[in-house]
């Protein structure tokens, strides 16, 4: 042993150990620009409060499909874009979704997107992944509190639609 740390040095005998390291990165993001003062970000009370703070989604020519991450009193923590998708579809992977929420320590989760062709009635596609996010989000304490769609002045909760 004597020989060879003699030989190739103190190199031989360490290591480096590198690792990747996760760091969530936050940054700020306008939503709304001259947002009425009614509209209030402490807490959400109704789908209707979404729809005021969101309403904008509507003049997106792709869909937006947005998750809020709320903490036990249903405020924000965060916003998380989970996706843009096309004209009438993007891709939702509920493990991107639960996976943002988990590191925003999320109590629970909004489901917002919109619909640009301006009709908010949910798809069959809408109420499939939305139920798979409940089921998850139930399975890891993380519930989905509701899911809004967003339309040419209107809106669809599937809470107060009974779809959640």
């Amino acid at each position: 042993m004597k020989e060879l740390f003699q030989e190739y040095g103190a190199d031989y005998l360490t290591k480096t150990l590198r690792m990747r390291v996760m760091r969530p990165v936050y940054s700020r993001e306008v939503i709304r620009e001259n947002m009425p003062a009614y509209i209030t970000t402490d807490r959400f009370n109704s789908p209707q409060q979404v729809f005021e703070m969101f309403k904008d989604l509507v003049i997106e020519t792709k869909e937006h499909f947005l998750c809020l991450h709320l903490d036990g009193k249903n405020r924000i923590i965060c916003l998380d874009r989970v996706s843009v998708g096309s004209l009438n579809q993007s891709v939702v992977h509920v493990r991107e979704v639960l996976k943002s929420a988990l590191l925003s320590s999320a109590a629970g989760t909004l489901l917002i997107h919109n619909h640009p062709t301006g009709d908010p009635s949910p798809s069959p596609d809408d109420i499939i992944i939305t139920n798979r996010l409940k089921e998850a989000g139930l399975l890891i304490s993380i519930p989905v509190i509701d899911h809004i769609i967003i339309g040419d002045g209107q809106y669809v909760s599937f809470v107060e639609r009974g779809l959640l």
